[in-house]
């Protein structure tokens, strides 16, 4: 493996925290990144839950399908060439790709994808529940998933479309792990877990040379890498927690990336050779109303909410650069994602609606938000534009936690918040956003569906299930597109935006990649020429 030059590093590692008064100039062949990291809990794939430790575990590992650099929308080979499916008996059978070694030089073994799934099931960690989907227990998955020659083989239970599988197979647990290194460094049994919080054991583009809790990450280029090695030699994320001293640092040039830059801060840059680039996030962001409240479950009410949302003056002002109109519950950047927007700021019609339905106004609501900007913005703006046509929000604000303790209790009336999937597949989304059969309180649901009382029609319900076993990829998508259109015509959640995200780097910098997830944040393509 090629190693960092020894003075390059000690450059790197001496660049200041705040700006000096000339300019400085990081190193030609390695990226330089400033963002905060202090999120991380932990980095083993088999436990990391969080933005950061996503992206690390993306760059480090591989899975046997994978969405990569070169098309994020793009379900790809990884470390399994080709793959033969029988959804009637419910196996995937991969064919593993040869010539693989992981960063330590042992070679890839089909023994090591067996002990990477299995390893998941049997720690139970945070992610677990992804593979487990899957019909896995610590007592069969030695039965699910089995080597012989150079093929592994998955059986999956429950009644799903084999397109849902591969897309849990491609998720951030389903990384494949080097068993002979993992287990050479298990201590109580704990199946390399502590080992691996600190260090890595992929076959991925880069290899994990150190990692300081809140303090630095280092990344070394992987030049064997099957898929074609990094065009730089290594990559330094330096934990800056304040976007202030990320913006000199970026300016000054003691860094390439700025990853946490605020939107006003984006607006402010100085300097001729900085550029931003813009890009979609997994969060959709709705406004719901709970059907245990009498005045809000006229369908006209959801109709008429559709056109008081100021979608154009909120993304070009209070969430500019945060935000994207967006009106289906499946984001954009996503396989089968709707991307149409129907709906746009027309108080008349929106009164107008009310009016041939007989709603007696004025309705007056709660509205439960985080106490954060943007979203106490988004709320007053909505305060304001439901106000024309009589529909008065009263502003609940508290913290994080409060606002979805209340929502999980059914106790709001009103509710502004954000949603995400878990995986990669429509199905994560169409059950918050398009099933729910049964609405009874003490059938607790983590859906939005449940949380807002919602009895979705049962047609839409077994839409939702036919979805999920389709076996026909273009039948799959088109039904999920239905879903969305439906949800989005005709439901209690008003869906309107779709986070994004902006990042600010040097203007030599090309390649960078920063999907919809943090586990689509790729430094393979990145070029400093």
């Amino acid at each position: 493996m090629k190693l960092l030059k020894p003075a390059m590093l000690a450059a790197v590692l001496a660049l200041p925290l705040a700006a000096p008064a000339a300019y400085a100039e990081t190193p030609p062949d390695l990226l330089v990144v400033a963002q905060n990291i202090d999120d991380i809990v932990a980095i083993d794939p088999a436990q990391a839950y969080e933005f950061t430790s996503g992206e690390l575990v993306t760059n480090t590992y591989d899975r046997l399908v994978q969405y990569g650099a070169e098309d994020t929308t793009l379900l790809a080979p990884g470390l399994a060439t080709s793959w033969e499916i029988d959804a009637e008996a419910k196996t995937i059978v991969f064919t593993l790709r040869e010539g693989v070694t992981f960063h330590s030089g042992n070679p890839l073994r089909v023994e090591d994808v067996v002990f990477s799934f299995s390893r998941v099931v049997q720690l139970d960690l945070t992610p677990a529940f992804i593979l487990t989907q899957l019909g896995w227990t610590p007592e069969n998955v030695g039965e699910m998933v089995t080597a012989d020659g150079n093929t592994v083989t998955v059986r999956y239970a429950g009644d799903y479309s084999p397109a849902f599988v591969m897309n849990i197979l491609a998720s951030r647990p389903a990384s494949i792990v080097d068993e002979l290194t993992v287990m050479a460094n298990e201590v109580d049994g704990d199946m390399g877990n502590t080992w691996l919080n600190a260090n890595t054991a992929g076959t991925g583009p880069f290899a994990l040379t150190a990692f300081r809790p809140a303090e630095l990450i280092r990344m070394e280029a992987n030049p064997d890498y099957f898929n074609g090695g990094p065009a730089i030699e290594g990559i330094i994320i330096r934990h800056v927690a304040e976007s202030a001293t990320q913006q000199l640092l970026l300016e000054s040039g003691d860094v390439d990336i700025a990853r946490n830059l605020t939107p006003d801060q984006i607006a402010s840059l100085d300097g001729d050779n900085l550029t931003v680039e813009t890009f979609p996030q997994e969060a959709v962001h709705f406004l719901s109303f709970n059907q245990a409240v009498e005045s809000l479950t006229p369908p006209a009410v959801w109709e008429a909410a559709r056109y008081l949302v100021d979608y154009e003056g909120m993304t070009n002002s209070i969430i500019a650069g945060q935000m994207e109109t967006h009106q289906a519950f499946w984001p954009e950047g996503f396989p089968g994602a709707l991307t149409d927007t129907p709906f746009s700021y027309d108080p008349e019609r929106a009164a107008q609606i009310l009016a041939d339905a007989g709603i007696d106004l004025p309705i007056t609501v709660t509205l439960d938000v985080i106490n954060a900007a943007p979203f106490t913005d988004m709320a007053q703006s909505l305060q304001a534009s439901f106000a024309e046509a009589g529909i008065m929000f009263e502003i609940l604000p508290g913290t994080g936690s409060q606002v979805i303790t209340r929502y999980r209790e059914r106790s709001h009336e009103a509710m502004l918040l954000y949603w995400g999937p878990d995986f990669m597949d429509p199905h994560s989304n169409a059950k918050a956003f398009a099933y729910n059969s049964d609405n009874s309180q003490e059938a607790y649901a983590a859906t939005t569906t449940w949380r807002n009382s919602w009895a979705v029609p049962e047609d839409m319900n077994a839409m939702t299930t036919a979805a999920l076993t389709e076996a026909d990829p273009g039948v799959r998508e088109e039904m999920y597109l239905e879903l969305q259109r439906r949800v989005q015509a005709s439901s209690p959640i008003v869906i309107m935006f779709q986070a994004s995200y902006q990042v600010a780097m040097a203007g030599n910098v090309t390649g960078y990649v920063n999907g919809a997830t943090s586990d689509f944040v790729f430094y393979r393509l990145v070029d400093k020429s």
